[in-house]
Formats: C-alpha cells, sequence, structure tokens
C-alpha cells in the first residue's frame, strides 16, 4: 500500500509539473483598465471587453509587410477551425501599436479585405499612452525604423516589433506565448479546448 501511494504522488506531481510546463504564466491582465476605440470607432475599456472569455490577443500594425498579416492569418486559421460550440467562448482580439496610422476606418478595412468575421474579431487602436500600458504589460517592443515621406507627402516607415500571439484565459491572466507568424494552429485550438474543459 505505502509503495502504490508512493507511486500515485510521483504521477500527481508528474501531472502536476506538466500542466506547470504547458501553462507556465499566470499573468493577472485586469488590474488596470485602457480606453481604446474599436474597428466601429465605439469606446470600449480593454480587458473589460474580454470578460469571461478565452482570447487570442495580438499587437500589430497594418503597414507591416510580413509578420503581422503572417500573424492574423493564423489567428484566422484556428478561428476557422474551432467547433463551432468553442468558437461561442472565444475573443480575437488585435490592437495597433501604430494608431498614428492605423485608425478604426483603416482596422475595419483591414479585416474586412481578410474577411475576418467582425462579430467575433475586435480591432482597437487607442492613444500612445493607452497603447504603450498594454505593451507593457504584455512584454511587447515595437521602434520605428527610419521615416520618410512618399510622393504624395504621406509619412512612411515600419516598425521592428516583437512577434507574438497571446492566450489569456477566461479569468483574465495571461496563460502562454506563442511565435504569432509560425504558431502550430493544433496546439492553439488544444490549449484553448484545455480551458473550456477545465
Amino acid at each position: 500500500m505505502r509503495k502504490f501511494l508512493i507511486f500515485l504522488i510521483g504521477i500527481l506531481g508528474l501531472t502536476s509539473h506538466s500542466c506547470y510546463e504547458h501553462f507556465p504564466l499566470k499573468q493577472d491582465i485586469k488590474r488596470t483598465q485602457n480606453k481604446f476605440l474599436n474597428q466601429d470607432s465605439i469606446q470600449v475599456s480593454f480587458p473589460e471587453i474580454i470578460k469571461d472569455k478565452i482570447t487570442l490577443f495580438a499587437m500589430i500594425y497594418t503597414h507591416c509587410p510580413d509578420i503581422c498579416p503572417m500573424t492574423t492569418h493564423n489567428m484566422q486559421l484556428v478561428y476557422e477551425k474551432l467547433r463551432d460550440e468553442v468558437r461561442e467562448n472565444v475573443k480575437f482580439v488585435v490592437i495597433s501599436f501604430d494608431p498614428e496610422r492605423d485608425t478604426p476606418s483603416v482596422l475595419k478595412d483591414y479585416a474586412q479585405v481578410r474577411g475576418y468575421d467582425l462579430a467575433k474579431w475586435i480591432y482597437l487602436s487607442g492613444s500612445e499612452t493607452d497603447t504603450r500600458e498594454v505593451m507593457l504589460k504584455f512584454g511587447i517592443k515595437a521602434v520605428k525604423t527610419d521615416s520618410s515621406y512618399d510622393s504624395s507627402g504621406n509619412l512612411s516607415y515600419y516598425i521592428t516589433h516583437t512577434d507574438r500571439l497571446t492566450l489569456i484565459d477566461q479569468e483574465g491572466y495571461i496563460r502562454k506565448n506563442y511565435t504569432g507568424s509560425v504558431i502550430n494552429v493544433e496546439e492553439v485550438i488544444e490549449d484553448i479546448n484545455y480551458f473550456l474543459l477545465d
């Protein structure tokens, strides 16, 4: 009997360690609220708008030539592969770290051109202060490269930034980060399902 108990404790220990390894983060993002305009120019508070929902979260900018469209495309693949009953419990949130150019209407066009379901996707643009606070909260860095003006006089620049997709659980905790442009879609779906079944 004693050997069996030792074996059982060992198994439980391994299971606990395995869960910790799989979701090593539990960072609360609910302590502060930040104001943003959504794609319809309606002011919302983040993370209040994702309350009680599992959320797949990314920060991008629409002029990005590579990483950002790959990240949102990967989010869309997750969206498409989720079962309908699961999708009802998941939000897809994108915040621009280039609010100077990414106005709500620009973000809405970006989503609509790509066929993203704006009933489930939320695109947000805010002040520099609110944007920076969310970036700090999520550990995301973004640095403008040299800027120039095009032939029409429009300011042009690219941004070097963190390539990240984040999973937030229903209680408002960051639980896992992925490399947004190269995620394993099946892994993300499995992680989302874990929190729904937990």
